[in-house]
């Protein structure tokens, strides 16, 4: 690098799933401009999901609908953004709402329009992995500064997100699994809910049965059954939200095994326990892709997205298998429980040939160090990608 280094700031107003993946290109840019970056999101989880990471320095979030003016934060983005000058302003936005809502933010803060790429603006490839297509908006250069004064970071085999685990949440983690008598046991996750099943629609969702991604409380209970049947000293965890823990004890009051009990994890304590357990069965959902970047070996379930193009990605190389979605289905009730279980026992062979690896936790500074908690946070409410 021939240049000072810069601070990159990047806009994403996307759900929990997106924002996981998008640590990759933040990975990407603090290696090119030599600055953890700053990220303007939307939904109270941003702040959790990059706690402890050497890649953001600060993290501010926006309601999804309340004009962005009315924010808290709003005055100290604006401030920000003029400091980091003239620092590369990297927008990850498609959604044909909130992209003309980050625009207005950034003329009303008097940006240099060519401080500013936006991933809209390159046509996209349908086959590329939605890592990729980040990573690769990363390469691009905006028109304030000189690429050779910035080169890229040599390429790495694959680029994946990562997250991390703060050691004081590993300790709350371990006496909250000691308390309930859990310790020494294999924990076996199941995911069965996604953002639809946690929203304020869920109960039309369900009476419409427009959720490509529910699948039939009967299904789980096959599924688990068989689980049970191969790893019977297992404890089998049934994970959602708040919102969801009703369907969640329905499924568990319909299985009728001691060995799957229901756990309302938070999303801090959920990345901690990602690193406990033994493997995952999820649907497509945001926790998937948390669960993946934290080195957890899992099966995901697809409705009416591609695999190409959302299946999570690991850091460690722990494996990741997909069922269903497009040519297959485009509806999580048309997989049989049979092929999720078939998954399911390739992904313990392919564990036994290949030993989870712990991912190293290295950070550019203290891990115990907490980006400041935004002032709109409220309770977190884990999101899902749309």
């Amino acid at each position: 690098m021939s240049a000072s280094p810069l601070q990159p700031t990047v806009f994403y107003f996307a759900r929990l799933g997106d924002m996981v993946m998008l640590s990759a290109l933040l990975h990407f840019l603090h290696r090119r401009y030599h600055k953890p970056c700053q990220v303007v999101g939307a939904g109270s989880w941003n702040t959790a999901v990059y706690q402890g990471n050497p890649d953001v320095s600060q993290v501010w979030s926006f309601g999804r609908h309340l004009p962005f003016p009315l924010n808290s934060e709003w005055l100290e983005v604006v401030r920000a953004l003029r400091r980091s000058a003239p620092g590369p302003i990297y927008v990850c936005e498609r959604h044909y709402r909130q992209l003309p809502r980050i625009r207005r933010m950034l003329a009303f803060s008097g940006i240099d329009p060519a401080r500013c790429v936006f991933i809209a603006d390159e046509p996209g490839s349908g086959n590329d992995h939605s890592v990729d297509r980040l990573v690769r908006f990363g390469e691009r250069t905006p028109a304030a500064l000189r690429e050779t004064d910035y080169p890229l970071p040599p390429p790495v085999p694959l680029w994946a997100p990562r997250l991390r685990v703060l050691n004081t949440e590993r300790a709350e983690r371990d006496a909250w699994i000691n308390a309930r008598g859990w310790s020494g046991r294999q924990l076996i996750m199941v995911q069965p809910g996604n953002h639809r099943s946690m929203g304020r629609q869920r109960e039309r969702w369900r009476r419409l049965s427009t959720d490509d991604k529910s699948w039939p409380t009967q299904r789980w209970v096959e599924l688990l059954h068989k689980v049970h049947a191969r790893m019977p000293d297992a404890l089998i965890v049934l994970r959602g939200s708040q919102e969801e823990t009703p369907m969640l004890e329905g499924i568990q009051a319909a299985i009728g095994l001691d060995t799957v009990v229901v756990a309302g994890l938070g999303l801090r304590h959920l990345f901690a326990f990602c690193e406990s357990v033994h493997s995952m069965i999820s649907v497509d959902t945001g926790p998937a892709h948390a669960a993946a970047a934290l080195g957890l070996p899992l099966v995901v379930m697809y409705g009416a997205e591609a695999q190409r193009y959302w299946l999570p990605r690991s850091p460690s190389g722990s494996p990741v298998i997909g069922v269903g979605g497009p040519p297959e289905s485009v509806r999580v009730d048309q997989i049989p429980v049979a092929a999720v279980f078939d998954a399911w026992c390739a992904l313990l062979t392919q564990m036994e040939i290949s030993p989870r690896r712990q991912l190293a936790n290295t950070t550019a500074f203290p891990a115990e160090a907490a980006l400041p908690k935004a002032a709109n946070a409220g309770p977190l409410r884990e999101g899902a990608r749309a």
